[in-house]
């Protein structure tokens, strides 16, 4: 990314409806699991952060590209980042009992079927793979360029790379589809050319409006038909 990006990414993960909201369904998603947790494409760590606050019981290790996101990553989660690619992990096989890809398959730098052949060599057998990934390929905006994501697929799309991956028990979700209409205005309509970036901190009211609105959409008794996002879980067979 930006330099720009990984600064307003440390100063406002913490507290941005959007980044709460995704914490929220990682670790959802991370609940079977026991061990070892990798989360590969960490940026300045405010997943290992909330995850070493709600699951103190995984060992959490972090794996950034960028040298200073690494290192901030590492201060305020208090755990163990490695630098290094996705495309190409510094681990031994079979080491982790689950790999989070939150945001990164998406990136320009990333090679998609390399990232996802190290995740299953670097998890265990059974270990549980997760993926975040933005949805809709023209929902490609300015605030992609900035982050330097060239790709956004659908939830078939996403199952289908897992699946191509060899990864097994599939299961691929669309979320933030209540918001989705906002998202489209935002970046379709309002936006124009060189945008500001998509991270900031939003007035306390309308921040807690927007991350009620995710809230309630995770207690909905069925799936999303569409979102901006998809959250896929797999397994390592």
């Amino acid at each position: 990314m930006e330099p720009g990006e990984y600064a307003l990414m440390d100063a406002v993960e913490a507290r941005m409806w959007w980044y709460r909201a995704l914490h929220v369904r990682l670790v959802d998603a991370l609940a079977p699991v026991r061990g070892r947790v990798l989360d590969a494409g960490c940026g300045t760590g405010g997943f290992l952060t909330i995850l070493g606050q709600q699951r103190p019981d995984l060992e959490r290790v972090g794996l950034e590209w960028d040298g200073s996101a690494a290192t901030r990553a590492a201060t305020k989660a208090r755990a163990v980042v490695a630098r290094g690619s996705v495309n190409a992990m510094p681990f031994g096989a079979g080491l982790f009992d689950a790999v989070v890809l939150a945001d990164v398959l998406c990136h320009g730098a990333v090679d998609p079927a390399l990232a996802l052949a190290e995740a299953r060599r670097v998890l265990r057998p059974g270990g549980r793979l997760i993926v975040n990934m933005p949805a809709y390929a023209w929902l490609l905006s300015a605030h992609d360029t900035r982050v330097h994501n060239t790709r956004r697929m659908t939830g078939g799309q996403t199952g289908a790379m897992l699946r191509a991956a060899g990864f097994a028990s599939v299961r691929a979700r669309y979320w933030n589809g209540l918001l989705l209409p906002l998202m489209i205005a935002q970046r379709k309509i309002l936006a124009r050319g060189e945008a500001a970036s998509d991270v900031a901190l939003f007035p306390p009211w309308l921040d807690a409006m927007l991350f009620g609105i995710t809230r309630l959409e995770r207690c909905l008794p069925v799936p999303m038909p569409a979102g901006g996002s998809v959250l896929a879980i797999a397994e390592n067979p």
